[in-house]
């Protein structure tokens, strides 16, 4: 079966790595199912970019509470995803597969600085590739940092993987027990009815793309190689 996409960005949430029991912000076992679902996707011949957030170490939203500047807690959040994406990126590399974390701001000593025409040429080699740090902006939010990404190296998709939850539902189905699944959205339409799905600037950047999105449930990894092969699970959100 010829794969639906060659070129993808996976967003994955920093809460899916998190210890709930000990509350530490890393699980060992998550980290180690997170890393084989890269594999299982690489080794079907995808050139994969990965954008992990930070929930799991530090929330931009604190800074209220912590009584912080804004701009202070957005750049705390961004150091939070370069430490979520050097430690999936040592599990996959363990795994025998080549990685690179790549960094919107400057860290040598620890990856290297983002750039689009090297994120290009190791894509084609077949490197997975981590965009760490966000978009290096504070107020912008790792949707964003998924969006850029995804045009600048040409993906096909972005592909969002949600803990429990099979897709977009016209409102909390937690909340509502009529909630209405919404198996295929416009990006007019996410813009419209003011879905929290994912961030409207993302939404906003991608307008006019062929870039898609889709969002499905993540709790059964072989939902990540349905996808690229085509089948039609989650919401499907596109121009």
């Amino acid at each position: 079966m010829l794969n639906k996409y060659k070129r993808v960005v996976l967003k994955i949430s920093g809460e899916s790595l998190l210890d709930k029991e000990d509350c530490s912000i890393f699980d060992a076992k998550k980290i180690d199912e997170i890393a084989k679902t890269i594999k299982l996707l690489h080794d079907s011949n995808i050139e994969i970019g990965v954008v992990i957030g930070a929930g799991n170490i530090f929330r931009g939203k604190l800074s209220d509470k912590l009584q912080i500047d804004h701009s202070d807690a957005d750049y705390m959040g961004m150091l939070g995803t370069i430490i979520n994406c050097l430690a999936v990126a040592s599990r996959l590399e363990k795994l025998g597969v080549s990685t690179r974390v790549l960094s919107s701001f400057p860290m040598e000593k620890v990856c290297e600085t983002y750039n689009y025409q090297n994120a290009r040429r190791y894509l084609k080699e077949h490197i997975v590739l981590f965009y760490a740090g966000g978009t290096g902006n504070p107020f912008c939010t790792t949707d964003s940092c998924a969006a850029l990404r995804a045009l600048e190296t040409h993906s096909d998709a972005i592909l969002v993987g949600k803990s429990g939850v099979d897709g977009v539902f016209s409102c909390d189905p937690k909340e509502n027990k009529n909630a209405k699944f919404l198996d295929e959205l416009s990006f007019e339409d996410i813009l419209k009815l003011d879905l929290k799905v994912v961030d409207q600037s993302s939404i906003a950047i991608l307008k006019g793309s062929k870039v898609e999105i889709r969002i499905f449930n993540a709790n059964d990894s072989h939902n990540f190689l349905r996808v690229i092969n085509g089948e039609n699970i989650g919401t499907l959100i596109k121009e």
